[in-house]
Parts: C-alpha cells; structure tokens; sequence
C-alpha cells in the first residue's frame, strides 16, 4: 500500500505543471483573420434566395448541374429516369428520359439561369429557374410534353405562373 501512494505522489509531482495549467488556463489566443485558405466554402442557396446557376450539365430532364457544382431539380417537374423508368407513385410521362433530357440540354445547357429555390430532394436543390429573357425552364419543360407536373408539389409553389 505505501508503494502504492508513493507512485501516486510521484506521478502527481511529475504531472503538477499540466495540473496548474487546468486550473488557470492561459489566455486564449486572438482568432486568426480569415484568408482564402481558411475561408469557409460558399453555402448552398436557401429558400427564398435567388442564385445564378450558369448550367454545366443536364443530368436528365429534371436535374441539372450548375458550374459551381450546385446541383438543381426542376421543382414540380417530373421526367422519366435515365433509365427509362418511373419510381412508384411518381408521375410517369409517356415520352421517353432521352427525349426529356434532349430538351433541358435545348433549354438550358451553358446559359445562366436564376433559380428561386423552394426545397431540398436528395442532396440537390429544388427550384423554379428562369431564362435571362424570362422563360420559366420548369413550364417550357411541361410544355416540351417530355414531362409532366407533379401536382403534389406545384400545389405547394405553383409553377407556370408567369
């Protein structure tokens, strides 16, 4: 037992500095400025915030990719999979995924549109995006007849108001 708390004891002496440090911590130190290298990387839009999204790439007549690697779902719109299939309970238009995805690259590959977002769907954000000469992508995607609209949601925010 006296071996025992002579370890201690020693263990203790050996210890004592970081002790006394726990029980009157150093100052903290002033914050760092910010710098590119530390800068936060930007956000993902949010509900209410217009964004420009400059269109990089189509993935399927529904879901585009914006340069800044934004990806966005057309809100409302509902389009075949690349696979040209439907999910159950999903709005299944009778034109093909290929034809849905040929007329989001027509309308809006390489341009810069402003999108309105409503929501999030599986890491992308929905929204209703407009045409620099003011053509809603989402209507003219209805009106390709490539899709359909998904009425559970347009009944949330309408599209084809303008």
């Amino acid at each position: 037992m006296t071996a025992l708390v002579a370890v201690a004891a020693f263990l203790v002496t050996l210890n004592w500095p970081q002790a006394e440090g726990l029980l009157n911590p150093p100052a903290p130190s002033p914050p760092l400025p910010l710098t590119p290298a530390t800068a936060s990387p930007p956000r993902a839009p949010t509900a209410g915030a217009a964004f420009p999204c400059v269109v990089d790439h189509v993935n399927d007549g529904d879901t585009l990719r914006c340069r800044d690697g934004v990806r966005v779902r057309l809100h409302a719109v509902a389009a075949r999979e690349a696979n040209e299939t439907c999910s159950p309970g999903h709005p299944c238009p009778a034109a093909s995924g290929a034809s849905a995805t040929a007329a989001l690259n027509r309308l809006a590959a390489g341009k810069t549109l402003t999108c309105d977002p409503v929501g999030r769907s599986y890491k992308r954000i929905t929204a209703i995006c407009s045409t620099p000469e003011g053509e809603e992508i989402n209507c003219a995607m209805i009106r390709s007849g490539t899709t359909l609209v998904w009425d559970r949601f347009d009944r949330q925010h309408p599209i084809c108001q303008g």
